[in-house]
């Protein structure tokens, strides 16, 4: 079977692994070579990266009390205050064990967690989000990066997984509301009451991120029931259910990019269905191929969907060629390899 370099245009690893971008070779040292957490190259990496930009950036614009933006539940301003930017430290691989992280978690947990234990979106005045606007993409997001900076053992991240995963399933101490999350399944006010594709890509990648030996029963069911609704259509053409008299597809989909809000993209449905045990499954295989057709000829990938101009700083060019997109596919492909799927080889000619 071909390996996974063999399906690029050209072997983008030199470029990902440039220290000229800390950031980006500190993660594919680990997740395209497998170099563990205490090999040195690995430490000196992320060290580099938390001491220049944008880790650096973003951190010397934080308050001392842990918020960034504006004090309160870290919604607003989109996409620089306390919920985006900490997501967004966790896509770049930041240090959890750094003290400003820290900081800034629990802040996140005092003032963004609602009292069923999803994180909500917005306060309508000073104090923690109602329960009644705890969402899928939201929720799923911070908890991802919450589990990623250290927090899974915490008792709060555990009621914010529960919830998680009766919001998915039904089961449980979970009530819905019809403004936010009229139902399970992924149901979505803002998606017309239909169950959101994106909520989903969020919700999944967040309980995949716990150890498999670690996840209760209940959690088990719900990255089942969301890998399941993920490959329950193409996701190359992301023909989710849409609300509101919509027939296609967000452009969004097909705009692959980094770093990830409350938007997915086609990328992000096959990394939630790798990180859920699905990177075999012969249903990805067209969107593979469409992955692979959207490489340039030095087996690169360009950033459609950069957030220019609305984060604390920007982390990318739009419309250039992206280490930190070209990242995110390579680690796609990699998995799916590993797997030695019939999916590779029809991948490979592409």
């Amino acid at each position: 079977m071909a390996d996974w370099i063999d399906m690029l245009r050209d072997d983008p690893r030199a470029w990902l692994l440039d220290p000229a971008s800390p950031g980006v070779r500190h993660l594919a040292l680990r997740q395209l070579l497998g170099r563990p957490p205490n090999d040195p190259d690995v430490q000196a990496a992320r060290a580099a990266a938390m001491a220049a930009p944008p880790i650096a950036a973003m951190l010397a614009a934080q308050d001392p009390a842990g918020w960034w933006g504006k004090p309160g539940s870290g919604y607003g301003p989109k996409y620089a205050s306390t919920v985006w930017v900490l997501v967004f430290l966790d896509q770049l691989g930041a240090d959890g064990s750094d003290g400003r992280i820290q900081t800034a978690c629990e802040y996140l947990l005092d003032h963004t967690q609602t009292t069923s234990g999803g994180f909500g979106a917005l306060a309508a005045r000073q104090g923690k989000p109602a329960p009644s606007t705890a969402i899928h993409c939201l929720n799923g997001n911070l908890l991802r990066a919450l589990i990623g900076f250290g927090w899974l053992d915490d008792e709060r991240v555990g009621r914010s997984i529960d919830w998680q995963a009766a919001a998915i399933t039904g089961e449980g101490d979970i009530r819905f509301y019809r403004s936010s999350m009229p139902g399970p399944g992924f149901c979505c006010g803002a998606n017309d009451g239909l169950p959101c594709a994106w909520g989903a890509a969020k919700a999944v990648l967040a309980l995949a991120r716990i150890p498999p030996e670690q996840r209760a029963p209940h959690v088990q069911r719900a990255i089942d029931v969301g890998r399941e609704f993920l490959l329950s259509r193409d996701p190359a053409v992301a023909d989710y259910p849409m609300g509101y008299g919509n027939t296609k597809p967000n452009s969004s989909w097909f705009k692959l990019g980094f770093p990830s809000g409350y938007v997915a993209d086609v990328l992000q449905v096959l990394e939630a269905a790798c990180e859920a045990g699905a990177a075999g499954d012969a249903r990805l295989g067209p969107a593979i191929d469409w992955l692979l057709a959207q490489q340039d000829d030095r087996g690169r990938w360009v950033n459609r969907y950069a957030y220019t101009g609305k984060m604390v700083v920007d982390i990318d060019v739009q419309g250039q060629p992206s280490r930190w997109v070209t990242l995110r596919a390579c680690r796609v492909l990699k998995a799916v390899a590993e797997r030695r799927s019939p999916i590779v080889a029809a991948g490979a000619g592409t």
